[in-house]
């Protein structure tokens, strides 16, 4: 279970009645979430991680004051170097528009493929700042301006060879409850009518491969390809992280539309560059473990990352990257703590796990998900989780706007 946050002692214990022993009572968590589902708790269960959350507090002020238990590990030097799974290609002389851009996963593979920038939407600020601070030349729509909902898109008609975003996925996530059209995050319509208004030779939607599910088959039907069939060729590839050297185990399907039947055709979904497990397949290249991505000693056991979960999936601010139990042993089977992610390494040095495992940092969060160490996320470190865990691995990204590239160059 992840361990209690800041967020989490946001209570008001003034209005509170007392409960009988074993009966539930509410959340006292302030929030104003819809999409808020507490559990169903006694008042002692709640205490229990009201002092948990007390506990980690305390316990990270004495750390980072210097009054905590002496460091077990050294601050680690990665040996895992994203930009080379992403080679520079030359200029193409084609443009890209980014919707949904978040931290900029899909903007990054974008432009390493050689696509030039035209402009990128993003509604979170903070996410908006992160992309400035990157590149100061691109043009970045952020906030309210961010707002997909209010963009006028047909001014940039005949001007963009390529769109891509990837859409909000809570809305068909296991994390998001699964609403699908129902959940108001759900923009795959205005992605659709972005991809109506600006008519790019090729666009690029991605999301949880949960979407290309028997469950959201009809809302895929109905939403994304029958109002764009008419006017481009579609189709659909699921592909995984690890397979493009991506040390962390992480599925998304991706979308891929072109304006003409030869286009389409010219088409190849892109084949793995990597290999997990013990025999090479073909030219391929043995894709590194987690411990050995991040540069930490050899434990006799390595094993990729499990998915990394976006921190501001649900009403907390939370520091925690993990989505199942599942996950958490196995980062207890590499020895590496993956509760209360520190803001960078020194600190996550300083603040010793209470079983001794290493503790990852916002810049080992980053690498794992495939960003290179000096792509520069910007706000709190809820913030810049949720930033990278919302993110396609730009490596990933890079792979299949390559391979649209490739097809529109034919």
């Amino acid at each position: 279970m992840p361990e209690p946050t800041q967020q989490d002692s946001l209570f008001d214990t003034s209005s509170t009645p007392e409960a009988s022993e074993g009966q539930v009572v509410p959340s006292r968590i302030r929030t104003t979430s819809p999409f808020h589902q507490p559990r169903d708790l006694t008042e002692a269960q709640r205490e229990k991680f009201r002092k948990m959350s007390r506990d980690s507090r305390e316990a990270r002020r004495s750390a980072l004051a210097g009054e905590g238990p002496t460091p077990l590990h050294e601050i680690n030097t990665p040996n895992f170097r994203p930009l080379d799974l992403m080679p520079q290609r030359e200029a193409s002389g084609m443009s890209a528009l980014s919707l949904f851009s978040g931290g900029g996963g899909l903007d990054l593979g974008v432009e390493r493929a050689g696509f030039g920038h035209t402009a990128s939407f993003e509604i979170m600020p903070e996410a908006g700042d992160t992309l400035r601070k990157a590149r100061d030349h691109w043009a970045v729509f952020s906030g309210s301006e961010g707002d997909v909902r209010g963009a006028n898109f047909k001014q940039w008609r005949g001007e963009v060879d390529l769109l891509h975003g990837g859409p909000p996925c809570q809305p068909f996530s296991n994390a998001g409850r699964q609403q699908g059209h129902l959940d108001e995050r759900d923009m795959w319509p205005q992605f659709v009518r972005a991809v109506k208004e600006i008519k790019p030779a090729a666009f690029i939607g991605e999301n949880v491969p949960a979407l290309a599910s028997p469950k959201f088959s009809e809302y895929v039907a109905d939403s994304i390809l029958t109002p764009l069939s008419g006017s481009y060729h579609i189709q659909k590839v699921i592909l995984q992280a690890s397979d493009f050297g991506v040390p962390q185990v992480r599925r998304r399907v991706f979308f891929v539309g072109f304006r003409t039947k030869k286009m389409a055709n010219a088409w190849n979904a892109p084949e793995p560059t990597h290999f997990w497990g013990d025999a090479s397949i073909g030219d391929e290249s043995r894709c590194m473990g987690l411990r050995e991505a991040l540069g930490l000693p050899d434990i006799g056991i390595d094993d990729l990352s499990p998915t990394i979960r976006s921190s501001l999936t649900g009403p907390r601010h939370t520091t925690s990257i993990l989505n199942s139990v599942a996950a958490q042993r196995k980062f207890e089977s590499l020895e590496i703590w993956p509760n209360g992610v520190a803001a960078d390494r020194p600190s996550a040095r300083a603040f010793v796990a209470k079983n001794g495992h290493f503790r990852l940092s916002v810049p080992d969060v980053a690498l794992i998900q495939g960003f290179p160490e000096d792509w520069p996320f910007v706000g709190a470190t809820y913030m810049t989780l949720g930033q990278i865990g919302n993110a396609v691995p730009p490596p990933l990204a890079y792979a299949v706007a390559s391979s649209v590239r490739d097809a529109l160059s034919k």
